[in-house]
């Protein structure tokens, strides 16, 4: 009877060791969606960026973002110097066209890391599935062990 409520013990452990990888892999999960909503939210700006540079023309008027919801109107002197950001705090000058062609790449580039993050999120999502599996079954073994013991126990008293 004492192997049986140990094994039963074991089985609760591995249970809890399992639930506690579940949450992990969850939260890693979760990281990953945001990551990927944030990057989301980059392309959409890249987008609209392209859609702006490649619609305006010089002597055109436009809303600049000061920050906290304040805006200024400004006039644009020449839609080819436009400053486009190399990242790691860089920026340069660029004509229309060269300004268009670094967007895209730069577009071009979250879209890999989206589909790389999306490969990473559906992997671990595989393995949360055959954890959960896992667990599951644990949990009917167990339910058919107790089953059995429960049985012997009122055969012996019989």
């Amino acid at each position: 009877m004492s192997l049986g409520g140990g094994g039963g013990g074991g089985g609760q452990q591995q249970l809890q060791q399992i639930s506690q990888e579940l949450e992990a892999i969850d939260a890693e999960i979760d990281e990953l969606s945001e990551e990927i909503g944030d990057l989301q939210q980059e392309q959409t700006e890249i987008g609209e960026a392209i859609d702006a540079i490649e619609t305006l023309e010089s002597g055109a008027t436009v809303q600049v973002p000061l920050g906290g919801g304040a805006y200024l109107r400004a006039e644009i002197q020449d839609i080819d110097e436009v400053i486009v950001s190399l990242g790691g705090g860089y920026a340069a000058e660029q004509d229309q066209d060269d300004a268009v062609d670094a967007l895209e790449r730069k577009r071009d580039s979250v879209d890999d890391q989206i589909d790389e993050l999306r490969s990473e999120r559906a992997d671990l999502q595989d393995e949360s599935d055959e954890l959960e599996q896992r667990a599951q079954q644990m949990q009917q073994q167990m339910q058919q062990q107790q089953m059995q013991q429960m049985q012997q126990m009122q055969g012996d008293e019989e």
